[in-house]
């Protein structure tokens, strides 16, 4: 009887299934093309012995004529079947990558993270290398069949010269596809762990990109540079482990090969010597012998390839299949926009209890930085809702209920390291292309003199995290984006840090301003944003212990003096 782990269904060969489906016909007219050509190169030789024999039996011009006549037509069918029959196989294979490259991308981008154990470098490479390694398959299957192809029409041609040489054919094939179907699984399980440390590799240089300006500001990117080495030497060292395994694969193959061809050309030789084969015979299996190592060569090679599509298909598999790490629910909020947080205990929150009813500014001041991260992670809905005690609700409704679109749609949370992206102010600002905002969010974050400071405006080019705008524009231009966005319920968390004084209180008076009537909170220890807001709420040791105006806070409470005064 089946243990339950055998019995399971295995998610990498259900990818690969569903590949090998979706591509039948291009695979088919792959096939059949290759196959063409297979035979047409195993005619090749079957025609130079015919012509040997007919040409010293009849000794005819004639007979010459269509001799060579055949060679053309045999030559002009290996290239034409070629030239289509990849054509055909390649464009579905990259069709095939880039269906793979869009699943585990779509994965990676849902709004509901997946409860998967791996970085956002990893999941690149996995939507990289590992979906071209396993589109590959679309490929290996045609040339497997059309080797195959090649393999039987030899053996048929050598069995009616000689059976023994049919069989020998035959025979030698099986046993060198059995000794290398053992040595392809050596390279799977290699090439497997051999991804995985690349995919750790490219993480940490994601991770080092990220950090790279305060590791410099602190001094710590030699040791984060050391770090770094450490995961590339361990992924150099399998990498040389695999090339190691690869080439003692092929030289078996090769060797096997070899072997097998001066088998049969040793074989027809001895069977020509005592009069049991013709001179054209003998010049046919020689032929095919020489010839039958490629076919063989790339037969015995498809093992290796099957094994290493298998192995990317389970690494695509680990994302593919990862359950999401909260369930939403169907319900969607009721209008008017107000936020509720009802004992919620989450990391430093030891059951904070606050309300933002709807259309009003209100504030938060932590006295622990955490506990404000906390805070918004769980607003966020980065932390699932059954993760944590307590309740949020969103429009009167709690989240748990709430379809994650709804979520989204009604409740922003800016973090205070928003990502900016290659492109242009632009589609920074506004990513959907509605363009109803924008204008009024540059002008609240005070981000019209980096719009005025380039003669292309809101069309000038940023790079990649906005390495040519300083901290502070990098900031100004996050606020931007998420003012754009016009949420009924927007969370600012630390927005101003990077900006000096004057444009900080600039942008609180301009925000207070803009979100008149909507549902706003901004988690911050700027005295700017304290005093544009309705009211101040005091986060402290995880629950909220003061409520009041900043102004009045700033008379009657010490405490909070200390914390927010600069």
């Amino acid at each position: 009887m089946k243990t339950p782990d055998t019995e399971r269904p295995r998610p990498g060969a259900a990818i690969l299934r569903t590949a090998l489906r979706r591509n039948v016909g291009a695979m088919i007219a792959g096939t059949v093309l290759m196959g063409l050509y297979q035979a047409a190169e195993t005619a090749f030789p079957i025609a130079l012995g015919l012509i040997v024999e007919h040409t010293m039996q009849d000794r005819s011009l004639g007979s010459l004529g269509i001799s060579i006549g055949s060679l053309a037509v045999i030559i002009t069918t290996v290239s034409l079947s070629w030239r289509f029959g990849m054509r055909v196989l390649q464009k579905a294979n990259t069709t095939e990558a880039h269906r793979w490259r869009v699943r585990v991308a779509a994965c990676g981008l849902q709004p509901v993270a997946r409860d998967v154990d791996l970085k956002s470098g990893e999941i690149l490479t996995i939507a990289t290398e590992d979906a071209d390694q396993t589109a590959d398959i679309i490929e290996v299957v045609p040339l497997l069949i059309s080797s195959l192809v090649a393999v039987a029409v030899a053996a048929v041609a050598l069995s009616l010269a000689d059976l023994r040489l049919g069989l020998l054919v035959i025979v030698g094939t099986v046993a060198i596809l059995s000794v290398l179907a053992v040595m392809s699984k050596r390279i799977g399980a290699s090439t497997q762990e051999q991804q995985a440390r690349v995919a750790r590799a490219g993480a940490k240089v994601a991770d080092l990109i990220i950090g790279l300006r305060p590791l410099h500001g602190f001094g710590g990117n030699h040791a984060a540079f050391g770090s770094y080495r450490r995961v590339s030497t361990d992924a150099k060292r399998q990498a040389i482990t695999v090339a190691r395994v690869n080439g003692v694969y092929a030289g078996t193959a090769l060797a096997l090969n070899a072997v097998l061809a001066a088998a049969v050309s040793l074989t027809a030789g001895w069977l020509a010597f005592e009069g049991r084969i013709s001179i054209g015979e003998l010049v046919m299996a020689v032929g095919l012998a020489q010839f039958i190592m490629e076919p063989l060569k790339m037969f015995s090679e498809m093992p290796k390839y099957v094994m290493i599509a298998r192995a990317s298909a389970e690494r695509m598999a680990l994302v593919l299949t990862a359950r999401p790490v909260t369930t939403p629910g169907p319900e969607h909020p009721e209008p008017g926009g107000s936020l509720e947080v009802d004992g919620v205990r989450h990391g430093t929150l030891q059951g904070a209890t606050f309300t933002v009813t709807a259309g009003e500014f209100v504030a938060i001041a932590a006295y622990q930085p955490r506990a404000a991260a906390d805070l918004a992670a769980v607003l966020a809905v980065n932390v699932a809702p059954h993760a944590y005690e307590g309740v949020v609700r969103v429009g009167g409704r709690e989240i748990a209920e709430l379809s994650i679109e709804s979520v989204r749609e009604h409740l922003l949370v800016n973090p205070y390291d928003g990502e900016i992206f290659a492109g242009t102010l632009r589609t920074n600002i506004d990513p959907s292309g509605t363009g109803r905002t924008i204008e009024a969010a540059v002008e609240a974050s005070m981000l019209t003199d980096v719009v005025a400071l380039h003669r292309e405006g809101l069309d000038y080019a940023i790079r990649d995290r906005g390495a040519n705008l300083s901290g502070g524009q990098r900031q100004r231009l996050s606020l931007a984006r998420a003012l754009a966005a016009d949420a009924e319920v927007l969370v600012l968390h630390d927005p101003t840090t990077a900006v000096d004084a004057v444009t900080e209180q600039l942008i609180a008076r301009n925000v207070a301003k803009l979100r008149r009537g909507r549902t706003t909170l901004v988690l911050t220890s700027s005295p700017a944003l304290l005093d544009a807001a309705d009211r101040v709420l005091v986060l402290d040791t995880g629950v909220i212990t003061v409520e009041d105006t900043h102004r009045n806070l700033l008379a009657g409470d010490e405490a909070y003096c200390r914390a927010v005064a600069r």
